[in-house]
């Protein structure tokens, strides 16, 4: 059940019987980190899924071409970009791997580059130019991410659209690339506005991707962003296939057997969802033995672990996954380059997320009243907390506190307009949160036609993007 529905689910009989009812909110992504390291030694049978991605370099780099675009299509960024380093180094003429290095800075869907990580893409870019990679297939694939690195005064939205259109047309050209067409779905995806309700871009992703999934049901590509496409209420079932489908190709992949996941939660699987974020956790802690950045990908596995355990009612499971985490961020919070650039909400965002969805869940409204933002989260993680606290002083009847909560909200999202990360303001999920807290800050004031018409909007909204 979705977050605000959940909430109007609640709110109902709580008006007329007085029973105290939980909450969830949904999750986000997990960030990854590029990072500096000799060549790993790979693990035995490292399966990532099947990627042939032929390119005019020479010929022995081409297994670690291939595994470069597999770790992209499975979001390893943090091996990513290491891997296509290792390329240029092997081959200084390789034009394909400075566009590798550049498609390992856009993390596409989850948040956008900062002027550094724009900087450095446009520098492998210019690269890959001077190179002038030998056939009009490899010279299509550079010329598309230029038209989103290229400096000027496009905003990102711009970008983004330049970049879906430019692989559009590779793809229209290449119709039997298989990872074009993959690469072309996910920009679809990552082109979609942060306040739009429809799920148009899914739909024109899975119009790319259903005859894909068919004839490359190994390509991690297209089975990720099937799942991707799919993680919404009214398109889960049909991502059902792909969900269990993808850990058997890329159990190597920590975040690709983490993905499955995300159907599984939307339909309510979960001994299935446990089962993913288990062997997830897993391939994170074989990848750390092998000196690969598999560390990463273990909160946002937690995350989705605890989150099930408590809606099956594991509830010591959950609480052994809460216990765990201080050590698991603290190791984290250790690795260089934490304080800087996408990453440095992180693991503020986790130290607060999972005590909020414990507390809320096991519906103890005295210990989620005094849940504080982490230490250093920038505004739109320090939110979480005073959702958290509206939510159990809306339960505990307490007005002023639970108004308190709501103009707490509104002053750390008007700080967010003023970052680099203000989109998020902007979006369906501040917009459904926001609603949320005053449904319960109306609720707390006695005011229970009005909370329930503000929760149904929420929930309406939610219904719609997931």
């Amino acid at each position: 059940m979705n977050v605000s529905a959940f909430g109007l689910f609640l709110l109902l009989p709580l008006l007329s019987t007085g029973q105290i009812p939980g909450q969830t909110m949904s999750s986000m992504p997990a960030g990854h980190m590029p990072m500096d390291k000799a060549s790993p030694a790979l693990p035995a049978g490292e399966k990532l899924g099947v990627v042939a991605f032929p390119v005019s370099c020479a010929p022995a780099v081409q297994p670690a071409f291939n595994r470069g675009v597999a770790l992209l299509h499975d979001f390893w960024y943090a091996e990513t970009e290491p891997q296509f380093r290792r390329i240029v180094a092997q081959d200084p003429h390789c034009a394909m791997a400075h566009w590798g290095v550049a498609m390992s800075l856009y993390h596409q869907i989850w948040q956008r580059p900062d002027a550094a990580t724009m900087a450095e893409g446009w520098k492998q870019i210019e690269q890959a130019q001077s190179l002038a990679a030998p056939t009009p297939r490899e010279r299509a694939y550079i010329a598309a991410l230029a038209d989103f690195y290229q400096p000027g005064s496009q905003a990102y939205p711009e970008r983004v659209q330049a970049y879906a259109a430019a692989m559009k047309e590779l793809y229209r050209q290449y119709p039997d690339d298989v990872d074009a067409g993959a690469f072309y779905a996910l920009s679809l995806l990552a082109a979609k506005a942060p306040d739009d309700t429809t799920v148009a871009p899914e739909e024109a992703a899975m119009q790319v991707l259903r005859p894909l999934f068919v004839k490359y049901p190994d390509n991690p590509g297209v089975v990720h962003y099937v799942i991707h496409a799919c993680d919404n209420p009214e398109l889960a079932p049909q991502g059902l296939a792909a969900a269990d489908r993808y850990g058997l190709i890329a159990p190597s992949g920590a975040h690709a057997v983490h993905m499955s996941g995300h159907i599984y939660a939307r339909l309510g699987l979960w001994p299935q969802d446990i089962d993913s974020q288990l062997a997830s956790i897993r391939a994170s802690d074989a990848a750390e033995a092998h000196r690969l950045s598999g560390l990463m990908d273990e909160p946002h596995s937690y995350d989705f672990l605890l989150y099930a355990y408590l809606q099956s009612g594991h509830d010591a499971e959950a609480r052994a996954v809460l216990a765990k985490m201080p050590a698991v961020l603290a190791r984290i919070d250790a690795m260089p380059g934490m304080g800087s650039g996408f990453m440095s909400g992180m693991v503020a965002y986790y130290q607060e997320k999972l005590p909020i969805f414990y507390d809320l869940e096991m519906q103890d409204w005295a210990a989620a009243a005094n849940l504080t933002p982490a230490a250093g989260a920038p505004p739109d993680i320090a939110a979480m907390a005073w959702w958290a606290r509206a939510v159990a002083h809306g339960h505990l009847k307490q007005a002023a506190a639970a108004q308190a909560d709501l103009a707490a909200y509104d002053r750390l999202m008007a700080s967010t307009r003023g970052t680099p990360r203000a989109y998020a303001a902007e979006s369906t999920g501040a917009r459904i949160t926001r609603d949320e807290i005053a449904a319960w800050a109306d609720y707390a004031a006695d005011r229970p036609q009005d909370a329930v018409a503000t929760m149904r909007a929420a929930a309406d909204l939610q219904d719609k993007v997931g």
